[in-house]
């Protein structure tokens, strides 16, 4: 995997640049849609690919293993083929999905043994397995196996849970860097900065990870309940030790506001299920601002969704018309709105590395996020 900026913004520490992998090339900053079970809920991989423009998307280690299953997996050639999907994918090591998912787990130096949220079997993800499962997989990129710490906890669990993920970090690395991927393509292994919000662990686990040189980095445990000016010191931190030439990948974050803020932090990559989960409940992302499309007020608004966003869903629908489909109770609106949220994320992104590249994202910047942030 390769990695070149192709701008910097003078007034933060935003950039633009192009990740190079062995599925495709991705335009950074990037947004990438949340495909758990090998599927963004209620999107056919044709609409990523040409409508919403999805450049990457991502899998989960957690749930694929459980479901299909890693002898479905291997058989179908990995989950590009087994899902018809030709650009990049990115798969989470399951981490946060064991603290956040299953129904009993104990984390030990061996690994993370839970039972499974679909049927109560238990299983084991240690350093070294999460690294098979992920090239049985065949994703692009890798995630290491980390603990998610909860927020609030204290200094000392957020002390021992970091010296639990630098652990695994140990054992994951050697071995990533003795195995090899199993359908010709490269594979990027990127390692998850912990340390919940205290300043000298995130430092610490930064610091850790910079010497690495990997072909990436994460930036996990954030967004999780913490106040997001926390989030943006926490952030801040990290990115001003993490290497300028690896991409930045922030886990799970977020809303659009989050990720411009991220954006002028220095970070690269994003994903949340937020454009397609909140879609479907009926609120829409819009570059005015965030929209509840069950309200009475759109019942006789017949303009378009969102005039800026361009997706062809904007184009054809109108305001009054997704309303009736959700007060209907129609399946067509909650897919019409997860297309929308996704395209108007990927519109965010793309603008903010235009912005960049015209060198006034930083003002820019600033408008947006009261806007996107703003309730119609």
């Amino acid at each position: 995997m390769d990695f070149k900026i192709i701008a910097e913004d003078k007034n933060s520490d935003a950039r633009t640049g192009i990740i190079s992998t062995a599925h495709g090339k991705i335009q950074t900053p990037i947004f990438m849609p949340v495909g758990t079970d090998g599927s963004v809920k209620g999107i056919h991989q044709n609409t990523l690919e040409n409508d919403i423009n999805a450049q990457i998307i991502l899998g989960n280690t957690y749930h694929l293993y459980l479901r299909p299953g890693t002898e479905v997996l291997e058989k179908a050639g990995g989950l590009h083929k087994f899902m018809s999907w030709k650009k990049p994918i990115l798969t989470d090591s399951g981490g946060y999905q064991v603290f956040s998912l299953a129904k009993c787990r104990k984390l030990t130096n061996e690994g993370a043994k839970f039972q499974s949220h679909i049927d109560g079997s238990t299983h084991l993800f240690t350093p070294e397995n999460v690294i098979d499962i992920q090239r049985v997989i065949g994703s692009d990129i890798m995630m290491a196996l980390d603990e998610c710490t909860p927020y609030p906890c204290d200094y000392n669990y957020a002390k021992k849970s970091l010296q639990l993920t630098n652990l695994w970090l140990n054992r994951g690395i050697k071995h990533y860097k003795h195995t090899e991927p199993k359908y010709g393509n490269s594979q990027a292994y990127f390692p998850i900065v912990q340390g919940s919000v205290f300043a000298d662990l995130r430092k610490k686990s930064a610091e850790k990870i910079a010497k690495l040189n990997c072909d990436g980095n994460a930036i996990g445990g954030l967004s999780v309940g913490e106040p997001v000016e926390m989030m943006y010191e926490m952030l801040a931190i990290v990115n001003s030790i993490l290497p300028k030439q690896k991409p930045r990948y922030l886990m799970g974050v977020g809303t659009p506001a989050n990720i411009l803020e991220g954006i002028a932090l220095g970070t690269d990559m994003f994903d949340c299920v937020m454009p397609t989960r909140n879609g479907r409940n009926g609120m829409l992302f819009t570059s005015n601002g965030i929209i509840n499309i069950k309200n009475e007020k759109w019942k006789l608004d017949f303009s378009q969704i969102d005039d800026n966003a361009n997706s062809f869903v904007d184009k054809l629908y109108t305001k009054a018309y997704l309303r009736h489909l959700f007060v209907s109770g129609e399946m067509l609106g909650p897919q019409i709105a997860s297309i929308h949220n996704l395209s108007f994320y990927l519109w965010l992104v793309n603008e903010a590395r235009n912005k960049v590249k015209e060198g006034c994202f930083a003002d820019w910047k600033k408008q947006m996020v009261k806007k996107v942030s703003h309730r119609i």
